[in-house]
Parts: C-alpha cells; structure tokens; sequence
C-alpha cells in the first residue's frame, strides 16, 4: 500500500482527492465526486480539504 501524499499526475486542484485514491484504490473522480457530495452536507469539509492540502507532501 502507497502513503499518503499529494501525486505529481492526475491532479486536479491540489491533489488532495488524487492521493487520497492512490492510497486507498479507488479512481480520483470517485473521491472527487464523493468529496462534492460531502460539501452538500454541514460540516468543515472545504477547512479539512484545505489542511491536507497544506499537510500533505508532494510526490518525490
């Protein structure tokens, strides 16, 4: 299994959604359409994309 971090490829904004499927074997635009269906509901979702955006490392 691959770490977590921010790919080089297949990035969209910043990346976040594409490691987060690199990570756990999904496609970047399941996470992605997951996380705008998410920002349909209350909650701190654009903070926490934000975050790991920041937090994240980038690819080597």
């Amino acid at each position: 299994m691959t770490t977590l971090a921010r790919p080089r490829h297949n990035r969209v904004i910043g990346g976040v959604c594409a490691g987060i499927a690199e990570r756990f074997g999904l496609t970047p635009w399941t996470v992605r359409a997951i996380f705008l269906l998410s920002c349909l509901l209350p909650g701190p979702q654009f903070l926490l994309y934000l975050a790991l955006w920041l937090l994240l490392p980038q690819e080597p």
